[in-house]
């Protein structure tokens, strides 16, 4: 077979699969998708690094996984050597979809055509704190007084006896996850401990899948870089979903961080070591610090934290030197760990930068990361010689891939190739735009009560079924405070600490008004009319931080830089958000932007434009209760109703 011949064929069942296979089991064909899958199959075939902005609703994860069974397939008949696929994501749930799901559902279909003979074996692989070592567990189970012990925590220890992932263990204690995970350096060499049999299966390519987040992709990119022992077996494609959190997770990896959990869990260890004195001297001395990290930063710089930062150095300082020579091997790493990241906040370093994120619930993370991120990436990601696919819904501003590329060090990458594959939802017709004639003016004293007169009179139109989407907690507890006396009649709630549950209780409450902010901006999924109205009370840009201000100097004017930077973060953080509201083909939702940078002919009007699909826009109030109207069934407009 010529090479042509060769290539021919991954695509010819490409269309196979996407043409006649799934629709057979209820999947609509969709042209962009298999446009996409092509696009990700020449990739592979080329080895090149691929850029993917996908729109809602393309379905890329079929795209990506069905033409890496075909690329799989193109090697086994080239006589290519049998190596797996690397799929990466941000996120637990959707590695669980595509281990539980969406690989599942590809192999019967294949299996059941005659395609495969055997299944498609996936795992989802993880650091070794996540699996149980046999010794250990052992050991452990022998130590517990059970009598003493938590019911449901027993019960989750007992059960690890058949479960080597410890995440399968719902109600597991936090010291006996410590106490039973694989070290750091396992060297137990016993022919029966479950992990090394697991670690020799997933050497042994017998995967044809390998599942996991970026930071393990990233550790194991590191390792190769820097000459260590791979983490990860080589591979003949890595794929990264979620892409969009690759540079955030590289400098979090390239780096350092704290946060309050880091010390807490070490006072824990203490206090379990019957070290009481260091524990509450610990305590003590830290409780501002971890006062002020447990909420958000607040706008507060890094800076603000230095003088708490001092006391603590000072503390474990005396600690270490006290316990010296006494504390378990686990105990004292912990200590140690968490000793040089505070000396490392405290005391600073020329070639680092430090910078304060959120944790994703609230609270505040110490950030210490490398100047120089993309020769980073660069020397550790790039250089890898096989394929890799990045893809996400917000890797681009329209056409334009420049910031993304900028950040992870591809701008110019000569491998690089870029497609977007654009959303097949019909946005003129299931969404409307509400830009206020007279938008809140943030500078004024009323500022806070005109924001939420606005808002009032949107939840008023929409009949609640809102999510509103807020940049700072203190605006969202400005509203919240606010709204709570004007006696809505539909249930309110707000997202705090435990963003699952809220949000659970959000969809199963028709008609409710959501108040959140942070990581509710990306990765929630509100599909029918639950999220009917999306109000973005502020255009979500960037604060000012440490990392900021080194990127600032490569730019001749602050102008420059805030549109070469500034801005088109703001729009892909924009597009995030607007993909809360649209999420299945028949969904209608009106978006209010009530930011007055965002108004018709004010500054920001083009990019808010140039980041969203095209669709109406108004400025009336009286349109977007029309657009509701017309829009929405009867029973719609009597959820909620207190």
């Amino acid at each position: 077979m010529n090479t042509y011949d060769n290539r021919q064929k991954p695509h010819d069942e490409i269309d196979h699969i996407f043409k006649d296979l799934l629709p057979a089991h209820d999947m609509p064909e969709r042209p962009a998708q298999i446009e996409l899958s092509h696009l990700m199959l020449d990739a592979m075939l080329d080895g090149s690094i691929a850029l993917c902005d996908a729109g809602t609703g393309i379905g890329k994860t079929y795209a990506y996984l069905v033409a890496g069974i075909a690329f799989l397939g193109f090697r086994t008949t080239s006589g290519l050597e049998v190596r797996p696929i690397f799929i990466s994501t941000s996120s637990i749930a959707l590695q669980s979809a595509i281990f539980n799901d969406y690989l599942p559902l590809l192999s019967d279909v294949l299996q059941a055509d005659g395609q495969i003979a055997q299944p498609i074996r996936a795992v989802i692989r993880k650091g070794k704190s996540h699996y149980v070592c046999d010794a250990r567990l052992k050991k452990r189970l022998e130590q517990v007084n059970w009598q003493k012990k938590n019911a449901r925590a027993a019960a989750a220890l007992l059960s690890l006896r058949d479960h080597l992932d410890m995440d399968l263990a719902a109600h597991l204690s936090g010291h006996d996850q410590k106490c039973v995970c694989v070290p750091t350096h396992c060297d137990c060499k016993q022919t029966s401990c479950r992990y090394l049999c697991f670690m020799e299966a997933c050497d042994s390519n017998y995967f044809h899948f390998q599942i996991c987040n970026h930071n393990l992709l990233l550790a194991d990119a590191i390792h190769r870089g820097t000459g260590r022992r791979p983490i990860l077996p080589d591979s003949c494609a890595v794929i990264i979903d979620e892409a969009h959190k690759l540079p955030e997770t590289a400098r979090q990896m390239f780096g350092v961080t704290l946060e309050a959990g880091d010390i807490r869990s070490l006072i824990r260890s203490l206090r379990n070591a019957k070290y009481f004195l260091a524990a509450e001297a610990l305590s003590e001395i830290t409780a501002p610090l971890l006062r002020k990290l447990s909420g958000p930063s607040h706008g507060e710089t890094f800076s603000a934290y230095l003088p708490l930062l001092a006391a603590t150095e000072r503390t474990l300082s005396v600690i270490q030197k006290q316990l010296d020579g006494l504390l378990a091997l686990p105990l004292r790493k912990s200590l140690e760990d968490v000793s040089a990241a505070v000396s490392l906040f405290s005391k600073g370093r020329p070639d680092m930068v430090f910078y304060t994120t959120e944790d994703g619930h609230g609270g505040t993370v110490l950030c210490a990361t490398v100047s120089d991120l993309t020769a980073q990436l660069q020397t550790t990601l790039w250089n890898q010689s096989q394929p890799i696919l990045l893809t996400s819904g917000t890797l681009a501003v329209g056409k334009n891939f420049r910031r993304f590329r900028e950040e992870t060090g591809l701008l110019t990458t000569s491998r690089v190739r870029e497609s977007v594959s654009l959303s097949p939802f019909d946005y003129q017709k299931n969404c409307l735009l509400y830009l206020p004639q007279i938008p809140p003016q943030q500078r004024t004293e009323a500022y806070y009560d005109e924001l939420t007169r606005e808002i009032f009179h949107l939840l008023d139109a929409a009949c609640g079924h809102a999510l509103i989407l807020f940049t700072s907690y203190a605006t969202m507890s400005a509203v919240q405070e606010r709204l709570a006396k004007e006696h809505m009649v539909w249930p309110l709630f707000t997202m705090g600490r435990n963003a699952v549950h809220t949000t659970e209780q959000f969809k199963s409450h028709p008609g409710s008004v959501l108040l959140a902010t942070g990581a509710a901006w990306e990765g929630f999924d509100f599909p029918g009319d639950c999220v009917s109205l999306l109000v973005i009370p502020r255009l979500p840009f960037p604060c000012p931080d440490a990392m900021k201000e080194k990127e600032r100097e490569q730019y001749d004017t602050l102008h420059a830089f805030i549109r070469a930077a500034v801005v088109p973060e703001m729009q892909i953080k924009l597009k995030q958000g607007f993909g809360r509201a649209i999420r299945t083909e028949t969904d209608t939702c009106v978006v209010a932007i009530l930011d007055e940078r965002a108004a018709l002919g004010r500054r920001y009007f083009e990019d808010v434009k140039a980041a969203l699909p095209e669709m109406r826009i108004t400025g009336s109030e009286r349109v977007v209760e029309q657009f509701i109207r017309s829009a929405k069934l009867e029973d719609y407009f009597r959820e909620g109703q207190s």
